[in-house]
């Protein structure tokens, strides 16, 4: 009986190694047929693909660092149920996506969805456009991440020392930009190791961020001696914000940019399926998956919160103890009117600064994969650098780019906050822009020629393509409306400016230089 357990036990251990085999080879395969060699290394399940998008899209990081915005402009309704409309049509946005990825597994994700779904005659232009949108939304969300992670720490050192009232160390902007230039050095030595390594960080970034907001939603609510009714939480509007907007639905439609940057970053699962097994399968539901979870999980942390508001004018104004940082006042101040400490609320604050670490983390790893996949193709100045690896299968150059790049685009803080502000703006638009476009040409020039994948949408693809479209379009002219009347110069929307000159560098650029060379995705292998 034991020989036959034996026997048994090999056969099954045999099989298991040949369908891995089979699987690597079917990935090999299909990359190949895309025209790339397996440079990267296939490593990643479809659970540690998953674990980088959940990472990046990261809730705790994009409800805390926005939570300011949204309380401002719109209050409490504008974000509770604002945030079920964003996540009804981002859902919409996620599920193309997915398909799309299903089509095509590459690094290059969008910007090669586009070279092959707009047609011969726009395909380089459409690629071009696309990928650089991509890739500038990227280096913003890395920014306003680690600068978010940087002004945070600031606040607990703050809280910790004293507050603002009791003679806190408020730190210098100088400061907060040391802080967050050593914050990228951290993530850019992380992103050096191999896939493996990385792997268990994209993972704990998902633990963490489930555990988290477990842990913060039983927490808060238990230790707070005040809360908000349901009425205050689900149909308040904030419109005594100071900004000079009346008009409700207004008001209403500008705090929807705290749910919207909240859930970027799922692009992520496309740029890791160069090094995903089942790439096919694993990347779609690692989109799928990643932004219904967050969609959940985020909505249960935003009520929770917004429990706990009871006077938003003090938790905005620059004279509280946290120097108007909403939430790190409301926690800080629940925990000393049930203990008279506000240790508790500093121990929170800590645990929502570890999941904006891991976010960073996994921001830097979609920058580097993306970047990777761009300048194989020679559409980056100095392209042959940034796609070399290393003997570890690391895209190591482009890592380190990615944080140069990330740590320039800071250096704004310096000249102005609101000019900072943009980079939110950048992270948000650039990204949905640059999902918009190959689902756009999915539903259009490829309607009918396009090839599925073993995720599809069936008969619905090209309407909920089609509404994925309009909503991005929608939400495009939404933030780039002012924010505040009178127009000035300190209350500036620098959205369309910003978005308008990615767009004007990319298309111009085209017009003078690249479109004499570049043709879109380029062919590594010897056969296609």
């Amino acid at each position: 009986a034991e020989a036959v357990d034996m026997a048994v036990s090999s056969h099954s251990v045999a099989v298991a190694v040949t369908d891995a085999g089979a699987n690597d080879d079917a990935d090999r395969a299909r990359l190949h047929q895309m025209g790339y060699k397996q440079e990267l290394k296939r490593g990643l399940s479809v659970v540690s693909n998953f674990a980088f998008s959940f990472s990046i899209i990261s809730v705790l990081t994009g409800v805390t660092s926005t939570y300011n915005t949204g309380l401002r402009y719109g209050g409490p309704s504008s974000m509770t149920l604002g945030w079920l409309v964003v996540a009804a049509f981002n859902g919409c946005v996620a599920l193309s996506m997915a398909e799309i990825c299903s089509a095509y597994p590459t690094s290059g994700g969008l910007y090669y969805w586009s070279a092959k779904l707009a047609g011969k005659k726009w395909a380089s232009l459409a690629s071009w456009v696309t990928g650089w949108f991509n890739i500038v939304g990227q280096w913003a969300t890395a920014t306003s991440v680690d600068f978010s992670l940087a002004q945070l720490i600031q606040v607990i050192i703050l809280l910790a020392t004293g507050g603002t009232n009791g003679g806190g160390y408020v730190a210098s902007k100088y400061v907060v930009l040391a802080i967050y230039g050593f914050i990228l050095i951290l993530h850019g030595l992380i992103n050096s190791l191999p896939i493996h390594w990385l792997s268990w960080f994209g993972q704990l970034g998902a633990f963490w961020n489930a555990a988290g907001v477990f842990v913060l939603v039983i927490l808060i609510p238990s230790v707070a001696k005040e809360r908000s009714s349901a009425d205050f939480i689900f149909t308040h509007l904030n419109t005594d914000n100071g900004m000079g907007i009346h008009n409700k639905a207004y008001i209403l439609g500008v705090g929807l940019l705290m749910s919207n940057y909240c859930m970027i970053g799922y692009d992520t699962s496309a740029h890791m399926t160069e090094e995903t097994k089942n790439a096919d399968r694993s990347g779609p539901i690692g989109i799928v998956t990643s932004v219904v979870l967050s969609n959940i999980f985020g909505w249960i942390y935003l009520v929770t919160l917004t429990s706990v508001v009871t006077d938003i004018p003090y938790l905005l104004s620059a004279d509280n103890d946290a120097g108007g940082y909403a939430i790190a006042q409301a926690l800080y101040t629940i925990f000393n009117q049930r203990y008279g400490s506000g240790v508790g609320g500093l121990v929170c604050l800590g645990v929502i600064a570890v999941a904006m670490f891991l976010c960073g983390v996994a921001c830097i790893t979609s920058n580097s994969r993306m970047g990777y996949a761009f300048s194989r193709d020679g559409a980056m100045p100095y392209s042959h650098l940034w796609h070399r690896v290393n003997k570890h299968e690391v895209p190591l150059n482009i890592v380190w780019l990615s944080v140069l790049v990330a740590f320039a685009m800071a250096l704004t803080s310096l000249g102005s906050q609101v000019a900072f502000q943009a980079m939110v703006s950048i992270a948000t638009l650039g990204l949905y822009i640059s999902y918009a476009l190959p689902i756009f040409f999915r539903v259009t020039t490829a309607r009918k020629s396009f090839v599925r994948g073993p995720f599809h949408l069936g008969r619905y693809g090209v309407i909920i393509g089609w509404a994925a479209v309009l909503w991005v379009a929608f939400i495009t002219v939404l933030f780039s409306l002012p924010v505040a009347y009178p127009v000035g110069k300190d209350v500036f929307n620098y959205t369309p400016v910003a978005v308008g000159g990615v767009l004007l560098l990319s298309v111009g650029s085209w017009v003078f230089h690249a479109r004499f060379w570049f043709k879109g995705p380029i062919v590594n292998v010897d056969t296609y």
